[in-house]
């Protein structure tokens, strides 16, 4: 049995460097106890809790008793079939290696250095965990991501890139003996993946094609704590990051110039759709009784009876291209359009959408100065229906909190009415 693929199957993936540490192997999984798991740096009870349910889940399948009373007997947890079949797919592969290692290695105690790493390793494993990458390998000072597999997503390219993003950032801000730096590389393309090589705690799954290579090329032609990209992963991004051309270049290893680029940052763009659709909106077929719907309940809507409409699909099936048409065809009618953008890397912040909408709608870039964040939040709600004793709660929403206040602004009512009484109230 695969011991990653087995934390893959409950979702725990995370624990892999543990794991594989302390060597534990097929024969010792099934013996696990509670306070084994809080060893192995499993400190939170949710997690402790569901990979005892998985232990005790392979006891019953071999037929064996538990040894432990800190196991339950039946568990919901997936059975991990022995094999593994190899794919063919897209996959978006990163490389985030460690910047100036040799030089740590010739200047650094042994420990003191495996713990530099085992800390950035840890980093890294824990960053491109919450975008949904998943950690094939450790090599050395440098670390294999996988974004497309195990589990694919319509958004695999972004997601590393975000990632990539987060991650110089978050080792940026690691606690260690020495400042840290990385560079990460990223390319998308067709592999296959998923063979099983070597045996016990060394089994990994091998992946064969050139985007392994490619990413570990680009890694090796980036700046220290900077992102470069691929062609072929800028063509899935569309305007959702902006990017710096670094022209053609010729990596080791690859055939020909390869064409790549700096990932600077998030950019603006309102939302997905605009940033996927920059260059024009294709003809809108076969949505004409959906539309029609639509602008029923919109006429409905103006006679004073308010109306509410769910759309809901598949990823791509043209959700967002039907509320484009309606928009196309409101353009002469007085409105007020309201846009929130859920995210899955966000699932963690219930406001993201409306702090979202409220930077968009105010105004703010990347540069400005927390003085000036506040003086564009001043003006946008001077515009709206917002009592402004209440403006400084909209500050720290947005995470202004230590900003200098306006003199007509009450920071005394902060804590006193719940974000859900006061957010109605907002209109712009």
């Amino acid at each position: 049995m695969d011991i990653v693929v087995w934390l893959r199957s409950v979702g725990l993936e995370r624990y892999e460097p543990a794991f594989r540490d302390n060597e534990i192997d097929e024969t010792v999984l099934p013996n696990l106890t509670a306070e084994d798991l809080k060893d192995l740096g499993v400190s939170v009870v949710g997690h402790r809790r569901k990979l005892l349910d998985a232990i005790a889940a392979l006891r019953t399948d071999a037929g064996t008793k538990a040894p432990s009373s800190d196991a339950v007997t039946t568990s919901s947890a997936p059975r991990v079939s022995p094999e593994d079949r190899a794919e063919r797919r897209q996959v978006t592969v990163m490389f985030s290696d460690l910047v100036g290692s040799t030089a740590l290695s010739a200047r650094m105690d042994p420990e003191d250095l495996r713990a530099v790493i085992s800390a950035y390793q840890k980093c890294v494993a824990e960053t491109v965990g919450r975008f949904g990458g998943f950690v094939a390998k450790y090599m050395g000072d440098g670390v294999l991501v996988y974004f497309g597999y195990p589990q694919a997503h319509e958004d695999d390219a972004e997601r590393a890139v975000r990632a990539g993003l987060e991650l110089v950032a978050a080792i940026d801000r690691l606690k260690t003996r020495v400042r840290l730096q990385t560079r990460v590389g990223i390319a998308t393309g067709l592999v296959v993946v998923g063979d099983l090589v070597g045996s016990g705690v060394s089994q990994e799954q091998a992946i064969v094609g050139e985007t392994p290579n490619l990413a570990a090329r680009l890694q090796s032609i980036a700046e220290p704590d900077s992102v470069v990209i691929a062609e072929e992963t800028r063509k899935l991004l569309g305007n959702l990051f902006e990017l710096k051309d670094l022209g053609p270049n010729e990596l080791r290893g690859i055939v020909g110039p390869v064409r790549a680029w700096a990932a600077l940052r998030a950019s603006s763009v309102e939302g997905r759709f605009e940033a996927m659709h920059a260059s024009g909106l294709t003809a809108l077929v076969g949505r004409e009784e959906e539309l029609e719907l639509l602008l029923r309940r919109w006429s409905r809507a103006k006679s004073g009876e308010g109306q509410v409409v769910l759309l809901s699909g598949e990823a791509g099936i043209g959700k967002s291209r039907l509320t484009a048409a309606l928009l196309e065809r409101l353009t002469g009618e007085p409105h007020t359009r309201l846009r929130d953008f859920c995210s899955p890397q966000h699932t963690d912040s219930a406001f993201y959408p409306i702090i979202g909408q409220m930077e968009r709608a105010a105004g703010f870039a990347h540069d400005d100065t927390a003085q000036a964040k506040l003086d564009k939040l001043d003006a946008m709600l001077a515009q709206s229906s917002t009592s402004t004793q209440h403006a400084a709660l909209f500050a720290d929403m947005l995470s202004l909190p230590d900003a200098i206040p306006r003199s007509n602004w009450s920071r005394s009512s902060v804590g006193k009415r719940p974000w859900r009484r006061l957010l109605p109230r907002w209109q712009l």
